[in-house]
This record gives C-alpha cells, structure tokens and sequence, in this order.
C-alpha cells in the first residue's frame, strides 16, 4: 500500500482512496491504520459568520478535503443574517482558509469544495428561510449526490439551541428519508446548571433521538486527551500502578494567559468553572479515572466515564477546598494589562469567577482517597493544559537525606496544550564520585516522534460527526453528572462573599495556594 493511501495526504481525491480500500480483498475493514473517509454527505452550519466558524470549522472542513478524508460531492451550506449570495459566502469561506488552514491550499481541492457550498439568508425564527435551506438541502441531493445526509452544526449561543431545533423539526429538515441520516452538532455550554441542561437535552430530543445528538467539546477531539486511553489500555507498564496504592493525587489544569478580550457579554455571569471544569476538566477526569472499557465504542465507554462521575465526592468543607478568584491589573507579555473589573462591558460589582479551583475525589476502590485537583483560569502565567498523575514517594530509601533533598515525586504528565505530548519524570543520579539524586524527564513530543503533523481537533470530530462516530462526544447523561458535580460549589461561592483577586500574569490567588499546603501538597509550575 502507498504511503499516500495511508496516511490520507496524497493528492486523490476521497473516492479514489475509498475506491482503492475497497478493491483490496486482503485489506480488514476494520484496520485503523485506513483513512476514515466519510460518505456522501453535507453540513449546515448555523452561525457560520462567527469566530469559531471562520477560525475552526471552515479551515477544518478545508483539511479533512484536503487530505483526501470528504466525498468528492461534499457540501457546505451557511446559514446567517448577511445579505449575500453564494459566492460571497464562498469568498468568506475561501479567505478563512487561507488565513486559519492547517494544510496547504491546493487550488483542485478548493474548486471541488467550492462547487458544493451555498448559502441561505436569515433569521432563526424566519419560515421562509428554513422553506429555503429545505431547498437548498433538496437541490444538493440531487446535483451532488449528498444522498440526503446532512449534519446541521449549531455553532449559536444556547439560547437559540430550542428555537433553530424546533424550526428544522418543523420544516422536515430533521427527518432522514429511507435509508439517509440527520444530526445535530451543539456546541458548549449545555446549559448553566443542572436544571437548565434537562430543559435544553428534553427540547433538543424532542426532534433529534439521543443518538443523533453530537455535543462537541473540542478538547476530546485532541490526540494528547486520546492518548491517555492508549497509554493506560495498550501497555502493561502503567495501569498496574495507576491507583491508590500508587498514586499520591492527580492536578489537571487549563490555564490561559489571555483575558477575556471582547467576550465580556458571553462570560460575564459564566465564569471559569461552568466554562472549563464542568464540561473539559470533569471529562479529562473521567479519562484518567474511568475502568477499561470492554471495547472502544461510545457505549462502552460511557458506561466507564458515567462510572467515574457517578463516584466522584465533594469535599465536606467547600470553603476550605474550593476557591475562585478574579484576575486584576497586572503585566503579562511585557505589556501592562487590565484587571476583570476594568474589562469593557463588567460591571465593577461582579462576582464572576476568572479562576477556578477545587478538590474532589472518587469513591471507589481504585481510588479512595486520592485527590483530584482541577483547576483554571484566565491571565494566568501560561497558557498551558496538562494531567499530572503525581505518585507516592519511596516508602524506603537507602540514601541519605542529603543525596535526595532535590528530588521530587514521580510523575506522568500529559500535556494537552500547547506542545501535545507526554513527560515521566523520575530521579537520576547526578554523574560525579558522590551519591546525588535529581529528577530527570523522559520526554515524548508529537512534533517529534511522528512524521504527520497532528490534526487540529475539530478536524477529527467534524469527520467523527458525518461517519456516525459518537466515541468522542458526551452524552446527555454525562452533561447532566457533571453538573450535580458543580452546582452545589457554584451555590456556595453564591452564598459566600466576592472572588479572591490575583495579579494577571501570576499563577491564581493566594488562596489557591493554601488550600493544597494544608493537604501538605503544591501545585505544579507548568
């Protein structure tokens, strides 16, 4: 087999590939090895003038093309209030492309592409335009052979998830004819608390049956994230020491160095915790906690990560284990920044959380009495995301004190951001005719260990979306786990006075600090 049919970046086009699969008697379907290339089929976005559009999406559907991943008949279609026409919606799509693409641009590909993209005008609750979009659906079955597949991706604030729902209930768009499919694509967040995320899954299944629902949450979609299935389930060297017996506590972290910039309407209100922990850090808790799965389907391992969730306890004492804070005036990147408070469009009297931390645990026998520190935050000293899984020192040591002063605990690091990868760390002996022991890392970097360049994360799920994968993609129930999980903090820190302030560009409140030192523990500086 070529190199170009395996790894999905020659220049043939999708059906070539596929043509070529096929043709092969010896090939097992089920190899993974095999580019994935999707069926006939379309997209519809919703909200296609947006930053996550025109910076994710569009260039992600550009490079699955581009790697030879979508039918040769693919289409696009964009829905938005912008008087324009087809081409002037193909122009917007051109241009992010060529400014947010991962692959190069190939002027074959972008023609094929182009010839399937239309766009509709309108308002989310305007009949004519959905009569339109159903037209338009109609017209691309028939001149591009998309066999009635389409994923409809709600990339629009979730107030408007129940409204475009019901209007593609409405007006047939959500109903597959014989032997066709149609999904929903929603993106975070799934609600605000637990009783807003039960209205919006009961509104949202009223018209799409549970398994036609792909919720998004990118950071599922990156291979770091993926690797930790791998790393624990395809080796024998690390699960058996993957436990309590093993196992000291585990931080996760997402830190930004950013602030909020011009999205003071969207996260004023949310904060960082109903932003990150409830959807990203409490699935990449569940990977790293969650039993092996008896296979790698999205059944398989729901039932492991709604295990996981299901098992997770807070800390009886929310004040002494939980902290928030907000970001003030500071400098970050040499440049002097403002503080959460001076933000254009903050009230000076919010209370919103900019940083997030809290302990939890999972009650089981796997990990009884290991602590789960999460933690987050904008205008943080990096932007960085890891899991650290830190271990148990020694329970003996034949080396003096003074031979090991410097060294610190065992630890496997994955890192999810910036620099996709995996750190151990371990002690070494320093060269020399005395005894000296330090910590060393063993370093595995995806930039340098694989010739093909990662794919961005949308990528992977736009693909995973039009072949009908749900492995990467909670489901309803684990939304609504998560949030038993955050609602009874968010309700404290309601209760309980205004967020602790840290200088931007710092690593969080002091606050933070002493809720690990009075378990006789730190944070890891990233």
């Amino acid at each position: 087999m070529s190199d170009e049919v395996l790894t999905g970046t020659g220049t043939g086009a999708a059906g070539n590939a596929a043509e070529e699969y096929g043709s092969n008697p010896l090939r097992d379907p089920r190899d993974r090895r095999l580019p994935r290339v999707a069926g006939p089929s379309g997209l519809v976005i919703f909200g296609v003038t947006g930053d996550l559009s025109r910076k994710k999406l569009m260039p992600a559907v550009y490079d699955l093309a581009n790697r030879g991943l979508l039918p040769p008949g693919f289409s696009l279609v964009g829905f938005a209030r912008r008087d324009w026409e087809d081409q002037d919606f193909a122009q917007v799509v051109h241009d992010a492309v060529r400014e947010h693409a991962r692959t190069e641009f190939r002027e074959e590909v972008w023609t094929q592409l182009a010839e399937g993209m239309r766009f509709v005008p309108g308002d989310f609750d305007d009949d004519d335009a959905f009569k339109q979009l159903r037209d338009a659906v109609e017209e691309l079955d028939a001149s591009r052979g998309t066999g009635g597949n389409f994923a409809f991706y709600l990339s629009v604030p979730p107030r408007f998830f129940p409204k475009v729902a019901q209007q593609l209930k409405k007006h047939g768009l959500a109903d597959a004819p014989e032997g066709s499919w149609r999904r929903a694509v929603i993106e975070k967040p799934f609600g605000h608390d637990l009783a807003s995320a039960r209205e919006l899954n009961a509104i949202v299944h009223e018209v799409f049956d549970p398994e036609q629902v792909f919720r998004i949450d990118h950071y599922l979609g990156k291979e770091t994230v993926q690797n930790i299935l791998a790393l624990r389930f395809a080796n024998q060297m690390y699960e058996p020491i993957w436990n309590r017996s093993y196992v000291d506590h585990v931080q996760i972290t997402m830190a930004e160095d950013i602030g909020i910039g011009g999205r003071a309407g969207y996260y004023d209100g949310i904060g960082s915790a109903r932003d990150v922990i409830q959807n990203h850090l409490l699935q990449l808790l569940a990977l790293t906690a969650m039993e092996e799965p008896i296979a790698f389907d999205a059944e398989s391992l729901l039932t492991e990560k709604l295990k996981v969730l299901k098992s997770v306890r807070l800390p009886e004492d929310l004040g002494a284990h939980t902290v928030r804070g907000q970001y003030a005036p500071g400098w970050q990147g040499g440049a002097k920044v403002p503080g959460y408070l001076q933000e254009e469009g903050i009230a000076p009297t919010s209370r919103t959380d900019t940083y997030a931390a809290v302990k939890l645990e999972v009650d089981n026998r796997r990990w009884a009495g290991v602590p789960f520190y999460l933690r987050t935050g904008k205008r943080l000293g990096r932007r960085v995301t890891e899991i650290a899984v830190v271990f148990q020192r020694a329970p003996h040591s034949p080396f003096d004190s003074t031979a090991t002063e410097e060294l610190g605990a065992n630890a496997i690091v994955f890192r999810v951001q910036p620099d996709e990868g995996m750190t151990v760390r371990f002690g070494s002996k320093v060269p020399g005719t005395s005894m000296e022991i330090r910590d060393v890392s063993m370093d595995f970097a995806y930039g340098e260990s694989f010739t093909e360049s990662s794919p961005e994360a949308y990528e992977r799920l736009i693909l995973d979306v039009l072949l009908g994968d749900a492995n990467l993609f909670p489901r309803h129930q684990e939304v609504e786990e998560s949030w038993k999980i955050l609602d009874p903090i968010e309700e404290y820190w309601d209760r309980n006075g205004r967020p602790a302030q840290y200088a931007s560009g710092s690593w969080g409140p002091e606050e933070a600090d002493e809720m690990l030192a009075r378990d006789g523990r730190s944070w890891r500086r990233p």
